[in-house]
Protein backbone atom coordinates (compact mmCIF):
# COMPACT_ATOMS: atom_id res chain seq x y z
CA UNK A 1 0.00 0.00 0.00
CA UNK A 2 1.52 3.23 -0.90
CA UNK A 3 1.43 6.21 0.90
CA UNK A 4 1.69 10.10 -0.57
CA UNK A 5 3.49 12.37 1.71
CA UNK A 6 2.63 16.31 1.82
CA UNK A 7 5.45 18.81 2.60
CA UNK A 8 4.90 22.14 4.19
CA UNK A 9 7.68 24.40 2.75
CA UNK A 10 7.09 27.78 4.99
CA UNK A 11 10.28 29.12 7.35
CA UNK A 12 12.50 26.09 7.43
CA UNK A 13 13.55 25.25 4.18
CA UNK A 14 16.70 23.94 5.82
CA UNK A 15 15.29 21.07 6.93
CA UNK A 16 13.29 19.78 3.86
CA UNK A 17 16.44 17.93 2.34
CA UNK A 18 16.04 15.91 5.52
CA UNK A 19 12.50 15.26 5.54
CA UNK A 20 12.02 14.00 2.13
CA UNK A 21 15.22 11.60 2.61
CA UNK A 22 13.39 10.71 6.27
CA UNK A 23 10.05 10.00 4.05
CA UNK A 24 11.66 7.53 0.96
CA UNK A 25 13.51 5.79 3.44
CA UNK A 26 9.95 4.45 5.61
CA UNK A 27 10.16 0.94 5.79
CA UNK A 28 6.75 0.40 4.13
CA UNK A 29 4.42 2.68 1.71
CA UNK A 30 6.79 4.35 -0.01
CA UNK A 31 5.36 6.61 -2.73
CA UNK A 32 5.33 10.25 -4.01
CA UNK A 33 6.52 12.83 -2.28
CA UNK A 34 4.99 16.48 -2.65
CA UNK A 35 5.77 19.80 -1.41
CA UNK A 36 3.27 22.51 -0.44
CA UNK A 37 5.21 25.80 -0.84
CA UNK A 38 3.22 28.81 1.24
CA UNK A 39 5.53 31.80 0.27
CA UNK A 40 7.37 33.61 2.63
CA UNK A 41 10.83 35.42 1.73
CA UNK A 42 12.83 32.43 3.71
CA UNK A 43 11.96 30.04 0.97
CA UNK A 44 12.12 32.58 -2.20
CA UNK A 45 14.84 30.80 -4.00
CA UNK A 46 13.16 27.56 -3.36
CA UNK A 47 11.75 25.55 -6.33
CA UNK A 48 10.96 22.26 -8.27
CA UNK A 49 13.53 19.82 -8.27
CA UNK A 50 15.58 20.99 -5.21
CA UNK A 51 14.93 18.32 -2.84
CA UNK A 52 14.42 15.21 -4.99
CA UNK A 53 10.36 15.92 -4.73
CA UNK A 54 7.62 14.05 -7.10
CA UNK A 55 5.58 17.13 -7.02
CA UNK A 56 5.92 20.87 -6.20
CA UNK A 57 2.97 23.05 -5.54
CA UNK A 58 5.01 27.04 -5.78
CA UNK A 59 2.54 29.14 -4.15
CA UNK A 60 2.86 33.35 -4.40
CA UNK A 61 0.97 33.06 -1.49
CA UNK A 62 0.79 31.41 2.25
CA UNK A 63 -2.02 29.94 2.28
CA UNK A 64 -1.17 29.06 6.29
CA UNK A 65 -2.09 25.49 7.51
CA UNK A 66 -4.73 24.60 5.50
CA UNK A 67 -3.72 25.08 2.21
CA UNK A 68 -1.43 21.46 1.83
CA UNK A 69 -4.98 19.54 3.46
CA UNK A 70 -6.11 20.85 0.10
CA UNK A 71 -3.52 19.35 -1.98
CA UNK A 72 -4.60 16.32 -0.53
CA UNK A 73 -7.92 16.18 -2.24
CA UNK A 74 -5.41 15.08 -5.23
CA UNK A 75 -4.11 12.41 -3.87
CA UNK A 76 -4.11 8.65 -5.44
CA UNK A 77 -2.73 6.73 -3.16
CA UNK A 78 -4.84 5.38 -0.32
CA UNK A 79 -3.19 6.99 2.26
CA UNK A 80 -1.75 10.23 3.02
CA UNK A 81 0.65 11.85 5.45
CA UNK A 82 1.02 15.13 6.40
CA UNK A 83 4.12 16.61 8.18
CA UNK A 84 5.23 20.07 9.92
CA UNK A 85 8.70 21.71 8.67
CA UNK A 86 10.29 20.87 11.79
CA UNK A 87 8.84 17.05 11.93
CA UNK A 88 11.36 14.02 10.54
CA UNK A 89 10.04 10.79 10.61
CA UNK A 90 11.57 7.65 12.03
CA UNK A 91 12.30 4.70 9.87
CA UNK A 92 9.18 3.22 10.87
CA UNK A 93 6.64 5.47 11.21
CA UNK A 94 4.49 4.49 8.47
CA UNK A 95 4.37 0.77 9.26
CA UNK A 96 3.55 1.83 13.07
CA UNK A 97 0.90 3.83 11.62
CA UNK A 98 -0.77 1.38 9.12
CA UNK A 99 -0.54 -1.53 12.39
CA UNK A 100 -2.39 0.63 15.04
CA UNK A 101 -4.90 1.73 12.09
CA UNK A 102 -5.69 -2.53 12.06
CA UNK A 103 -6.71 -1.94 15.57
CA UNK A 104 -8.00 1.43 15.54
CA UNK A 105 -9.73 2.64 12.57
CA UNK A 106 -8.96 6.33 12.84
CA UNK A 107 -6.68 9.43 12.20
CA UNK A 108 -3.16 8.84 13.41
CA UNK A 109 -0.50 10.85 14.72
CA UNK A 110 2.72 12.08 16.35
CA UNK A 111 1.96 14.67 18.84
CA UNK A 112 -1.73 13.92 20.51
CA UNK A 113 -3.74 16.75 22.23
CA UNK A 114 -6.30 15.64 24.78
CA UNK A 115 -8.43 18.64 26.45
CA UNK A 116 -8.71 18.81 30.32
CA UNK A 117 -10.98 21.68 29.74
CA UNK A 118 -12.08 24.18 26.87
CA UNK A 119 -8.99 26.47 26.76
CA UNK A 120 -6.80 24.91 24.32
CA UNK A 121 -4.03 25.54 26.96
CA UNK A 122 -5.16 23.18 29.51
CA UNK A 123 -4.10 19.97 27.89
CA UNK A 124 -1.83 16.71 28.26
CA UNK A 125 0.16 15.53 24.91
CA UNK A 126 0.50 11.86 23.79
CA UNK A 127 2.96 10.40 21.49
CA UNK A 128 6.76 11.43 21.05
CA UNK A 129 6.27 13.87 23.98
CA UNK A 130 4.90 11.37 26.36
CA UNK A 131 6.20 7.98 25.02
CA UNK A 132 2.77 6.06 25.47
CA UNK A 133 3.75 2.20 24.90
CA UNK A 134 -0.01 1.70 23.48
CA UNK A 135 -2.21 3.56 21.02
CA UNK A 136 -4.05 5.99 22.94
CA UNK A 137 -7.52 8.03 21.34
CA UNK A 138 -7.27 11.73 21.60
CA UNK A 139 -8.87 15.23 20.78
CA UNK A 140 -6.80 15.88 18.39
CA UNK A 141 -2.58 15.18 16.30
CA UNK A 142 0.06 17.98 15.45
CA UNK A 143 3.55 18.09 13.70
CA UNK A 144 2.74 14.72 11.64
CA UNK A 145 -0.80 13.22 10.53
CA UNK A 146 -1.30 10.08 8.96
CA UNK A 147 -5.24 8.71 7.25
CA UNK A 148 -6.70 7.13 4.55
CA UNK A 149 -6.88 10.03 1.61
CA UNK A 150 -10.65 9.45 1.38
CA UNK A 151 -11.39 10.87 4.83
CA UNK A 152 -9.97 14.23 3.91
CA UNK A 153 -13.24 15.05 2.31
CA UNK A 154 -14.66 15.26 5.73
CA UNK A 155 -12.45 18.20 6.38
CA UNK A 156 -14.40 20.47 4.12
CA UNK A 157 -18.10 19.50 4.98
CA UNK A 158 -18.00 22.90 6.95
CA UNK A 159 -15.84 26.25 6.73
CA UNK A 160 -13.83 26.36 9.64
CA UNK A 161 -13.91 29.45 11.96
CA UNK A 162 -10.97 30.82 10.87
CA UNK A 163 -8.15 29.93 8.00
CA UNK A 164 -5.29 30.93 10.61
CA UNK A 165 -5.46 28.96 13.17
CA UNK A 166 -7.00 25.44 14.32
CA UNK A 167 -6.55 23.06 11.06
CA UNK A 168 -5.63 19.99 13.25
CA UNK A 169 -8.94 20.47 15.48
CA UNK A 170 -10.72 21.00 12.39
CA UNK A 171 -10.07 17.96 10.89
CA UNK A 172 -10.63 15.89 13.72
CA UNK A 173 -13.55 17.37 14.44
CA UNK A 174 -14.86 16.90 10.88
CA UNK A 175 -14.00 13.44 10.89
CA UNK A 176 -15.45 12.75 13.65
CA UNK A 177 -18.82 14.43 12.73
CA UNK A 178 -19.33 13.30 9.56
CA UNK A 179 -17.25 9.90 9.24
CA UNK A 180 -17.41 8.51 12.87
CA UNK A 181 -13.53 8.48 12.72
CA UNK A 182 -11.43 8.98 15.59
CA UNK A 183 -8.48 10.62 16.29
CA UNK A 184 -5.35 8.65 17.95
CA UNK A 185 -1.80 8.31 18.57
CA UNK A 186 0.49 5.04 18.04
CA UNK A 187 2.94 3.88 20.14
CA UNK A 188 5.75 5.86 21.18
CA UNK A 189 8.18 3.32 22.65
CA UNK A 190 11.08 5.11 24.72
CA UNK A 191 13.38 2.44 23.56
CA UNK A 192 12.30 2.47 19.70
CA UNK A 193 12.44 6.04 17.91
CA UNK A 194 12.05 4.41 14.51
CA UNK A 195 8.33 4.06 15.39
CA UNK A 196 7.95 8.19 16.60
CA UNK A 197 6.50 10.28 14.38
CA UNK A 198 8.75 13.25 15.04
CA UNK A 199 12.42 12.16 15.75
CA UNK A 200 14.30 16.10 16.35
CA UNK A 201 10.90 17.89 17.89
CA UNK A 202 12.96 20.01 20.54
CA UNK A 203 15.98 20.37 18.38
CA UNK A 204 14.04 21.61 15.46
CA UNK A 205 11.07 22.64 16.54
CA UNK A 206 11.75 25.44 19.66
CA UNK A 207 13.27 28.27 17.37
CA UNK A 208 11.83 31.89 16.98
CA UNK A 209 9.62 30.74 13.07
CA UNK A 210 7.65 28.50 15.94
CA UNK A 211 3.96 29.17 14.51
CA UNK A 212 3.07 30.31 18.52
CA UNK A 213 6.17 33.13 18.25
CA UNK A 214 4.96 34.46 15.13
CA UNK A 215 1.47 34.88 15.94
CA UNK A 216 2.66 35.87 19.64
CA UNK A 217 1.37 33.82 22.16
CA UNK A 218 -1.57 36.32 23.32
CA UNK A 219 -2.79 35.49 19.99
CA UNK A 220 -2.31 31.99 19.15
CA UNK A 221 -3.64 30.57 22.22
CA UNK A 222 -6.78 32.56 22.14
CA UNK A 223 -7.73 31.80 18.25
CA UNK A 224 -7.21 28.17 19.24
CA UNK A 225 -9.58 28.32 22.14
CA UNK A 226 -12.24 30.18 19.79
CA UNK A 227 -11.83 27.12 17.44
CA UNK A 228 -12.46 24.45 20.27
CA UNK A 229 -15.14 26.56 21.09
CA UNK A 230 -16.62 26.46 17.53
CA UNK A 231 -16.03 22.54 17.49
CA UNK A 232 -17.36 21.67 21.03
CA UNK A 233 -20.57 23.81 20.16
CA UNK A 234 -20.46 21.53 16.91
CA UNK A 235 -21.00 18.55 18.62
CA UNK A 236 -17.34 17.83 19.03
CA UNK A 237 -17.09 14.82 21.51
CA UNK A 238 -13.57 14.56 23.45
CA UNK A 239 -12.08 11.94 25.07
CA UNK A 240 -12.75 14.02 28.59
CA UNK A 241 -15.96 14.91 27.62
CA UNK A 242 -15.48 18.30 27.73
CA UNK A 243 -18.54 21.03 27.14
CA UNK A 244 -18.62 24.65 26.61
CA UNK A 245 -18.54 26.92 29.83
Amino acid sequence: MQVTTILNLYRRPQYMTQQVAAVRKQSVGNGPVWIWKNYHEDNANCKSGDFNEDKFFDNDHNWKYFGRFAAGMLVDTEYVAFFDDDTIPGRDWFLNCMSSMAEKDGIMGSAGVVLNSAEYADHYRVGWPSKNESIERVDLVGHAWFLKTEWLKYMWMEKPPTWNNGEDIHLSHMAQKYGQIETYCPPHPAKDLMKHGSLLPYQYGDDNVASSRQNNWHTFFPERDACVKNALEGGWQTVRGIKCS
